[in-house]
């Protein structure tokens, strides 16, 4: 399968362009990709999360210098992206995946949506191929 501009080995499905808005959208700030980390995230010896997570300088944040992100697909074509700041305790992807994890666990224990300022999440319908 070929693929579309913004691609490049490691990338996320989404492409680059995609997770560039999702930070633009949720952080109001613009984002230089800056490389590609693999994430493996095992919990009680089982797997819990593997994926390539992207890293970002960011321009314009008042606090953050960098932020990761990534997306995973949900249902029908629409896609969850996730653009957590590196800020404290926040200090590299593999520590951005383990806060989306606990965010979303609390958030399911707690029946809330709300997050920490430094994470962030939205779902949107993914362009066609």
């Amino acid at each position: 399968m070929a693929r579309r501009p913004g691609y490049a080995p490691g990338m996320d499905d989404a492409g680059l362009p995609a997770l560039l808005e999702a930070i633009r959208h949720l952080h109001g700030c613009e984002a230089t990709w800056v490389e590609s980390v693999t994430v493996v995230e095992v919990f009680q010896g089982a797997t819990v999360w593997k994926g390539e997570v992207q890293v970002f300088a960011l321009t314009g944040h008042p606090t953050a210098t960098m932020a990761y992100a990534w997306s995973e697909p949900t249902t029908g074509t629409k896609r969850r992206f996730f653009a957590v700041l590196h800020v404290p305790p926040i200090d590299s992807a593999q520590r951005a995946v383990q806060g989306s994890i606990v965010a979303d666990i609390k958030a399911r224990r707690s029946c809330a949506t709300a997050l920490p300022a430094s994470a962030a999440f939205l779902t949107i319908s993914a362009a066609p191929a």
